[in-house]
C-alpha cells in the first residue's frame, strides 16, 4: 500500500552560531545558506526545499535568537518568530560543544527560546549539534538531561551537521509528523529565494570570511545590476554598503586587494550557482548607521 505524500514547513531555530545554516545545507545535500564561524550570519528566513518521492519539506533557516539591542537586531528576532508561527514543527539547534565547555551559558541561551516555542504549540525537536566535537561522550549526558528538563515535550536527536551523524534519523522523524499534502514546488527547486538574493548572500559570506571580527555586521550587499545574456558571461554589479567611512578602506584593502579577494572567491561560487561564467564588479558605499535606518532596512528586505 502506497503511503500518502507529505508536505510541510519546518523552522530551524536556535541561538547564534549553533549550526542552523550548516544543518540546512546538510539536509539539502548542497550549499544554500551562508556558513561562517561568526555568529548572527543569517539575516533573513531562508527557505530551503528538500524533495523526495514521498515528501517535500520547506526548511526555514532563521536568524539566531539573541538578546542584542538595536533596530536591525529587533527585525532579525521578528523574522525568527515569524518563521516559528509559519511552521508545522520546529527544530531547535543547540551547540553541545559550547555548553560542554561553558555550561553556564546554557540557561542564558535556552531561556529566550523555551516559552515562545512552548506557547506556539507545535511539535518540537532538539538537534543537539556538534556532538562529534565532544570528548569524552559522557560529557553530553548532563546536557541532555538539562535539555529534557527545559523542554520536556521535545524529542532530542544528537547530531553533527558538519559530518551528517544523526541527521537522517532527525529527517525521518520530521517527515513522519508532517501533514499529508502534495508537493508545491518542482522536485529540482532548491529554494524559494531568488538568484539575486542568493548572489548577494554569497558575496556577504566572503566578506564574513575575509574581514575583521566586528566589521561584517555593519556590511550589507545590494545587487544593483543583473544581466544574463543569451551568450557570454552573466554580468553582476554589487554594492557593499558600510556604516562608517573608516570601514570603506578596510573593505577595499591596500591597493584594492581585499575587494579583489572577496570578488574572486564570490565569483567562483556564483559561476556554480548560475552554471555559466560570471563577470562580477564590486564597489563600496558609505551609508552612515544604516543598521538603525528603518527606511533603508525596509528597502533592503530587513523590515516591514
Amino acid at each position: 500500500m502506497k503511503t500518502a505524500h507529505r508536505f510541510g514547513h519546518v523552522a530551524l531555530m536556535g541561538p547564534p552560531n549553533a549550526g542552523k545554516s550548516t544543518l540546512l545545507n546538510r539536509l539539502l545535500g548542497q550549499k544554500l545558506a551562508i556558513v561562517s564561524p561568526k555568529p548572527q550570519t543569517t539575516r533573513n528566513a531562508i527557505s530551503g526545499i528538500h524533495s523526495t518521492p514521498d515528501a517535500q519539506i520547506v526548511f526555514l533557516d532563521t536568524p539566531g535568537v539573541h538578546q542584542i539591542a538595536g533596530r536591525m537586531n529587533r527585525l532579525l528576532l521578528e523574522a525568527a518568530w515569524g518563521a516559528l508561527h509559519q511552521a508545522d514543527c520546529v527544530v531547535l539547534i543547540l551547540d553541545m560543544q559550547l555548553y560542554a565547555k561553558k555550561p553556564q551559558l546554557f540557561d542564558r541561551e535556552i531561556r529566550p527560546l523555551t516559552d515562545p516555542v512552548t506557547r506556539v504549540g507545535k511539535p518540537v525537536f532538539i538537534a543537539a549539534n556538534k556532538v562529534d566535537m565532544i570528548r569524552p561522550k559522557e560529557k553530553m549526558l548532563p546536557l541532555l538531561l538539562r535539555i529534557g528538563q527545559a523542554l520536556p515535550q521535545a524529542e532530542i536527536f544528537p547530531i553533527s551537521a558538519a559530518t551528517g551523524e544523526g541527521v537522517d534519523e532527525l529527517l525521518g522523524a520530521l517527515t513522519k509528523l508532517l501533514p499529508e499534502g502534495e508537493a508545491r514546488y518542482p522536485e529540482d527547486q532548491l529554494s524559494t529565494a531568488s538568484l539575486r538574493f542568493l548572489a548577494a548572500e554569497t558575496i556577504r559570506e566572503k566578506l564574513f570570511l575575509q574581514l575583521e571580527e566586528e566589521l561584517p555586521y555593519s556590511t550589507l550587499v545590494e545587487i544593483e545590476q543583473w544581466e544574463e545574456p543569451e551568450e557570454g558571461p552573466a554580468r553582476i554589479n554589487a554594492c557593499i554598503h558600510v556604516a562608517r567611512s573608516t570601514h570603506k578602506g578596510m573593505v577595499i584593502g591596500k591597493g584594492g586587494q581585499m575587494l579583489k579577494k572577496v570578488g574572486s572567491a564570490a565569483r567562483v561560487e556564483l559561476e556554480v550557482l548560475l552554471g555559466r561564467p560570471v563577470h562580477l564588479e564590486l564597489w563600496v558605499k558609505v551609508r552612515e548607521d544604516w543598521t538603525e535606518d528603518p527606511g533603508f532596512l525596509r528597502e533592503m528586505g530587513l523590515g516591514e
